[in-house]
């Protein structure tokens, strides 16, 4: 017999992860081309360039490029638009919001020995967003998959005695007893007993298999997705100059993570012979997180005109924390209405996860002091990101990792940029492609963007703006179980940056 609480549990530690999937590992590990206003007017192809306070994070040997010390700040408005296709419905939204991009300086410090061969030595500290996490789409139609099988696969093999409320046992105790002692998959099968959207085969407190009270039929369902928060890089940067042709440099960074994620399902039906017509589920996640990883990079003046670039970036190593909160609110024609508010937040054992690493081969043809050509070509495989229990077996994430590995892929990605100059005037533009991570490249598209921009020069201080564009498709599950229907995404992300730089 389970344990019964007497007071309310208003913060729980659940003995299991929440149902981690494929998508948190691509979310968490993925990168966007950010930074100051000339780096993304050139879609981030500057690993063989330097000198730009964003390039470090591309290239750490970019720092000693610089010839002064130089300091930088960035400011982007981000536009994302979603055309969603569910079911037989559209739906088509946008969300905007602004974030500081970038922040930093870079200090110079010159060989007064004009013999010697290390020529100067920089040291830079930049803060860059690695990738806003902002995104709303909204996706309804009529399906004839119901939200009741998610809750009907969680229930399975759980003990009809452990989702009945005993004498003085309230519905906030027992969900926190079950994510303490049982789980994640146990608290959905109470949801979804106590909503009344699935009952046990027989009545038994020994039973573990459950049947829906749903009929089959055509359900009309509104599910909304909102996320907000950033992923932020900050990095320590040494570099150094060799003689006159070579460049070398490496960073320590430390990651963060702030992310915010609700979902709502609004599902109704007219089946004849539903036991319960209307379902509305909320969910709601906070992650926090933060990591470490190093860079090293080098770059070559073959000559005057040409450079090359190498950089590579070892994994990310995060420590992650997370807390969920559940509300489910149900209605019958028949028996009216029942609400199952646990009013609880599940805090979840911190765990482990680590990103792939990262390479870029850079070229650049410079035209002397009015213009440029620099592409950069970046690999990295994302079947090698793993997720792993700082608490419990080994084996907490087994299936997961190997889900990732045969559903992941490594991916490439080609950045190309160029510059003109006319005076103090500077004309930017850019073009980059990256590969899907999935395998079936349909949960998420290859990417393909355009960028455009404009500097001034004004002396000891340059502004600089620019406009970024990219689409890409999409293909998300509505839950990992159950209703695992998926919309189709359209998506467009658009924004633009300004860039103050000044001497110091």
């Amino acid at each position: 017999m389970k344990k019964i609480f007497i007071t309310m549990a208003v913060c729980i530690t659940a003995i299991s992860m929440k149902a981690q999937d494929v998508s948190d590992a691509v979310l968490f590990s993925s990168e966007n081309v950010t930074g100051t206003a000339r780096y993304r007017a050139m879609s981030g192809a500057f690993g063989a360039l330097g000198g730009d306070l964003s390039a470090i994070g591309n290239n750490p040997a970019s720092s000693a490029v610089f010839l002064n010390s130089t300091a930088s700040l960035s400011i982007s408005g981000y536009t994302i638009s979603n055309d969603s296709f569910y079911g037989d419905g559209l739906a088509i939204n946008d969300d905007t919001s602004g974030k500081l991009n970038q922040l930093g300086g870079v200090f110079v410090f010159n060989n007064r020995d004009e013999n010697a061969a290390f020529k100067k030595f920089t040291l830079g500290l930049n803060y860059n967003l690695t990738q806003n996490l902002d995104d709303e789409y909204f996706a309804f139609g009529e399906t004839q998959n119901s939200i009741d099988q998610f809750f009907l696969e969680n229930a399975q093999g759980i003990p009809l005695d452990l989702l009945q409320l005993q004498d003085g046992e309230s519905i906030s105790s027992l969900y926190s007893f079950l994510g303490e002692t049982q789980g994640y998959a146990a608290q959905q099968a109470f949801l979804g007993f106590q909503g009344f959207i699935i009952d046990p085969e027989m009545d038994d407190p020994d039973n573990t298999a459950y049947i829906s009270n749903l009929t089959n039929g055509n359900f009309l369902q509104d599910y909304a997705y909102r996320s907000n928060g950033l992923n932020g890089k900050f990095s320590i940067n040494g570099g150094a100059q060799i003689n006159d042709d070579l460049y070398l440099g490496v960073n320590l960074n430390t990651h963060f993570i702030d992310y915010e994620r609700q979902t709502v399902l609004f599902e109704t039906n007219n089946n004849s012979g539903s036991g319960i017509n209307e379902i509305f589920f909320e969910n709601n996640l906070r992650t926090f997180g933060n990591g470490f990883s190093a860079q090293v990079g080098g770059i070559y003046k073959v000559s005057s005109m040409f450079r090359l670039g190498l950089s590579l970036e070892t994994p990310t190593w995060y420590n992650i924390s997370e807390e969920t909160t559940q509300y489910l609110d149900t209605f019958s024609n028949d028996e009216g209405s029942a609400v199952v508010n646990p009013n609880v937040i599940n805090i979840y054992p911190e765990y482990n996860f680590k990103t792939p690493g990262k390479y870029t081969l850079s070229g650049a043809i410079l035209f002397g002091k009015q213009g440029l050509i620099s592409l950069d070509y970046s690999y990295k495989d994302y079947s090698n990101t793993e997720f792993d229990s700082q608490f419990n077996s080994s084996n907490t994430f087994a299936d997961l990792n190997n889900n990732i590995k045969n559903t992941l892929q490594g991916a490439t990605s080609i950045n190309i940029g160029g510059e003109y100059r006319i005076r103090e005037w500077s004309l930017r533009g850019g073009f980059r492609y990256q590969e899907s991570p999935y395998k079936d490249e349909t949960t998420i598209g290859d990417l393909k963007g355009y960028s455009a921009g404009f500097g001034y020069d004004f002396g000891n201080i340059k502004l600089g703006l620019a406009y970024d564009i990219y689409e890409q498709d999409r293909s998300p599950q509505l839950y990992s179980i159950g209703l695992t229907n998926r919309a189709n995404i359209d998506t467009t992300n658009s924004s633009f940056t300004a860039t103050l730089s000044f001497g110091l």
